[in-house]
C-alpha cells in the first residue's frame, strides 16, 4: 500500500514536460511583456515633448476627430436600424411570421379594443349630453 502512494506522488514524465513547457511559454512571456512596456515608457519619454509643443493643436483635432467618428457611427447605427425595421415590416405586410409578429397582432387588437370601447362611451356620453338638453329645454319651455 506504501508502494503504490509513492508511484502516485511522483510525477510522470508526461507531467514533467507539461511543466516545463509551461514554465518556458510563461517566462517568454513575461520577458516579452517587459520589453514592451519598456519600450512605451521609451515612446512616451521620447514623444511628450512633441505632444506638449503641439497640443493647441491635436487635443481640438482629437476633439473634432471624435465628434466626426461617433456621427458617423451614429448614423449608420440608425440606417442599420431602419433597414431592420423595414425589412421586418416588409416580411410582417408580405404575411411571413416575423419574429415577434405575434406580440404586435396582440398589442394592435388590443389598442382597437380600447379605441372600440372609447368611441362606445363617447357616443353614450354624446346621447346621455343630448337628452340631458333636451330635458332642459322642456323644463324651461
Amino acid at each position: 500500500m506504501t508502494q503504490k502512494l509513492s508511484s502516485d506522488s511522483t510525477p510522470t514524465q508526461r507531467q514533467t514536460v507539461k511543466f516545463i513547457t509551461a514554465a518556458t511559454i510563461g517566462t517568454i512571456t513575461l520577458i516579452l511583456s517587459g520589453l514592451t512596456l519598456t519600450g512605451t515608457v521609451i515612446a512616451l519619454v521620447m514623444a511628450t515633448p512633441v505632444l506638449v509643443l503641439f497640443s493647441p493643436i491635436l487635443v481640438p483635432a482629437g476633439i473634432v476627430l471624435f465628434l466626426a467618428v461617433t456621427g458617423f457611427m451614429f448614423a449608420g447605427g440608425l440606417g442599420v436600424a431602419a433597414i431592420t425595421a423595414l425589412t421586418w415590416i416588409y416580411n410582417y405586410v408580405s404575411g411571413k411570421h416575423p419574429p415577434g409578429s405575434d406580440q404586435f397582432d396582440h398589442a394592435r387588437m388590443r389598442l382597437a379594443n380600447k379605441a372600440r370601447d372609447v368611441k362606445d362611451r363617447a357616443k353614450e356620453y354624446g346621447q346621455y349630453a343630448q337628452n340631458k338638453v333636451q330635458e332642459a329645454s322642456q323644463q324651461t319651455a
